[in-house]
């Protein structure tokens, strides 16, 4: 499936949108969110999962103001989303801790 916004293309598959909604009570769609809302978020490359490709794990807050992790393969001129959950709370701490920082620095 492709979704798009005004200014990001958005790809996943659309079974394991399904499986995640049942699993974790997310969207992707309402994942995408992360990336339109133009709120910070943190991101972070994930070493761990980049053998074949590169993936970066992205914490931060959707329209249901819950923290989200969003695990993403960024392409020139798209997002493809594989997997989206609410964040752990050591996850939104991690996020608190990158928006002080950001703040401080405005």
């Amino acid at each position: 499936m492709a979704y798009n916004s005004p200014s990001v293309r958005f790809e996943w598959d659309e079974g394991k949108d399904e499986t995640n909604q049942r699993k974790h009570g997310v969207s992707f769609e309402e994942a995408s969110e992360l990336f339109t809302s133009g709120a910070e978020y943190l991101e972070i490359f994930d070493s761990h999962h980049s053998i074949d490709e590169d993936r970066f794990i992205c914490i931060g807050l959707i329209r249901r103001g819950v923290v989200l992790v969003v695990m993403t393969e960024p392409a020139e001129d798209c997002i493809r989303i594989i997997s989206a959950r609410w964040a752990t709370p050591r996850e939104e701490a991690l996020l608190a801790e990158y928006l002080t920082g950001v703040l401080r620095d405005d």
